[in-house]
């Protein structure tokens, strides 16, 4: 059964799917959460208080996937290029886990603003 997670961030609505992995089902259980939006580039993240070792980790993802930060225990929307970008690429500022997947369009995100509220639940 496919486990999908509604995002509410500032004016944004949308629908991910989680992928069949460790981080993921550590996110999972730990749903809901919430907290303050931080950007840096075309990428949004907030701190959880969920401490996970790197699985898989990447530093460089597609836009729409969501990845938790083991070096800063942070959620993360990746949604375009971050300053870490080289050329057209979307770099994390070190590996994450990629444990889903927005279903929808992520250049949304470009409307999410510093310091707005966050939310991440269960459908």
């Amino acid at each position: 059964m496919a486990r999908r997670i509604v995002i509410q961030a500032g004016p944004v609505t949308a629908l991910a799917k989680l992928n069949d992995t460790r981080t993921a089902d550590r996110v999972w259980y730990m749903l809901p959460i919430s907290g303050e939006v931080n950007t840096w580039g075309e990428e949004i993240y907030f701190g959880i208080s969920l401490r996970l070792e790197p699985e898989d980790g990447r530093a460089v993802v597609e836009a729409g996937e969501l990845g938790y930060w083991p070096t800063g225990r942070a959620f993360c929307i990746f949604f375009g290029p971050t300053p870490a970008s080289l050329g057209d690429e979307i770099r994390a500022a070190s590996a994450v886990n990629v444990f889903g997947r927005l279903t929808g369009d992520p250049q949304e995100f470009k409307q999410v603003s510093d310091g707005q509220r966050i939310t991440v639940e269960r459908v």
